[in-house]
């Protein structure tokens, strides 16, 4: 398998053509000295260097007595024969690999994702990450997967055509080749603290605007992501203990709020800015066309910070605010899109 993220084809390419330059190399090497110490035409040169080489003939390169050609011959031949026979060998087997039709497969895969904007990056393919991006998946969101591991990519995002970049979260180029300064927001749930760590600062730098959210293993790690530039970080073991005990004390409420995070499910939660030239700016709830499309509005946040639970109908909503808004996963989506600025 390759790890290539910057060029997957080129280092295929150059391997290729250095064989191709030695199979030139030596046939030109066989072309000059038959032409000086046989006496032939260039012409004639080059096809006798290409018979010999290729073991059809070579019995009729030196004239009886011609001591010099009859050397450069045997000399050619010892020499010239395993270069033809090492190179010609190597450049079958990358034209019947599956390693070069990865290349290409892998350099179709960059463009996709130069092309991308706005999109998702997943990094880690172990189990949490392949349910993010199964969430992602359902939700026909772009995203991208960035992974070191070719087991896992072979077993997760090619066989669900996911888009992805081969290589380590904690590298730059890798994380440049996710389209990191174009993506809307960053997953990494690496294995390691330490490497989550790593990532969160790298995208940081690179992406200063950029949504984060990093996984925790150790509680003792959440601090120091968040001082790494995480803009959230979660923490499997104390999310499934919370979620745990909300069953256990109101099942029912839990029940309710596990429609939204259900694959499949008809419902979400999503959150809608206001900008200058959204529908909603400088307007009252109660004014806007949200409840008749079956939405309701169970959260603002003002651009200054201060949240509103349950607004009422005559609250205005002002340009920089947030609106959290719960219904139909379809009349959602078309909101959304309605309210994104055109690019």
């Amino acid at each position: 398998m390759f790890y290539s993220h910057i060029d997957p084809c080129g280092r295929i390419v150059r391997q290729l053509a250095t064989i191709v330059a030695l199979l030139l190399g030596v046939t030109g090497i066989g072309t000059v000295g038959i032409h000086f110490t046989a006496d032939r035409p260039w012409l004639e040169s080059a096809y006798l260097a290409v018979i010999t080489l290729t073991t059809l003939g070579s019995r009729d390169i030196p004239a009886p007595g011609d001591v010099d050609a009859m050397l450069f011959v045997m000399a050619y031949l010892v020499c010239g024969l395993g270069i033809f026979s090492y190179g010609a060998f190597q450049l079958g087997q990358y034209i019947v690999n599956a390693q070069l039709r990865g290349a290409w497969e892998q350099r179709r895969m960059h463009k996709h994702i130069g092309a991308l904007r706005d999109h998702f990056i997943v990094c880690g393919q172990g189990r949490m990450g392949r349910s993010i991006c199964e969430q992602l998946q359902a939700r026909s969101r772009p995203f991208v997967v960035v992974e070191r591991d070719a087991s896992r990519l072979e077993q997760g995002a090619r066989i669900e055509g996911w888009s992805y970049v081969a290589g380590d979260a904690t590298d730059d180029e890798v994380l440049r080749a996710a389209g990191i300064d174009r993506a809307a927001a960053l997953a990494t749930a690496l294995p390691t603290d330490a490497d989550n760590l790593f990532v969160v600062m790298s995208a940081r730098l690179l992406a200063p605007q950029i949504n984060i959210v990093a996984r925790a293993s150790d509680e003792n790690s959440i601090v120091k992501l968040q001082r790494a530039g995480a803009s959230r970080v979660i923490s499997p073991i104390h999310s499934a203990g919370v979620k745990m005990a909300r069953f256990m004390l109101s099942p029912r409420v839990e029940e309710f709020l596990e429609i939204t995070d259900e694959r499949g499910g008809n419902m979400e939660l999503v959150e809608i800015k206001v900008t200058p030239d959204s529908p909603y700016a400088s307007q009252k709830i109660a004014n806007t066309d949200l409840r008749s499309r079956g939405m309701l509005v169970v959260g603002l946040i003002r651009g200054n910070g201060t949240p509103i639970m349950a607004p009422a109908a005559n609250t205005d909503i002002e340009i920089g605010d947030s609106l959290f808004v719960f219904g139909n996963t379809q009349a959602v989506d078309t909101v959304v899109e309605l309210d994104e600025p055109a690019t």
